[in-house]
């Protein structure tokens, strides 16, 4: 069994390398956990290995916030330095001294 450890962590924000939306991690999956029917609905020449940890993420576009589920492939740092506008936020980060998002309670699967 091959072992791959995360390049991303719990409260980094990102963005996904080719669509219009950027998020906070708020969970880590070692590999791909959705259903076969939820990775099967992703078009055949955008679908990402399984074999990747994948993101949860309390994101946003220019038009609304939601959660998404993202392969660590697709992801990159968000350098931008604007501010996260989904209210989702709030509810599951707290903003540490050193300005970092930390979760407000802790994760567990």
């Amino acid at each position: 069994m091959k072992i791959r450890e995360a390049k991303y962590n719990i409260g980094d924000i990102v963005r996904h390398r080719t669509l219009p939306f950027r998020g906070v991690i708020f969970d880590v999956d070692a590999e791909f956990s959705r259903t076969d029917e939820w990775y099967n609905s992703i078009p055949p020449e955008i679908r990402p290995d399984k074999d990747q940890p994948f993101y949860h993420l309390v994101a946003e576009n220019d038009e609304k916030g939601y959660v998404a589920y993202v392969s660590e492939g697709n992801l990159e740092h968000d350098l931008s330095g604007e501010p996260l506008r989904n209210p989702q936020i709030g509810e599951i980060f707290t903003v540490t001294d050193n300005g970092q998002l930390a979760p407000r309670y802790a994760v567990s699967h």
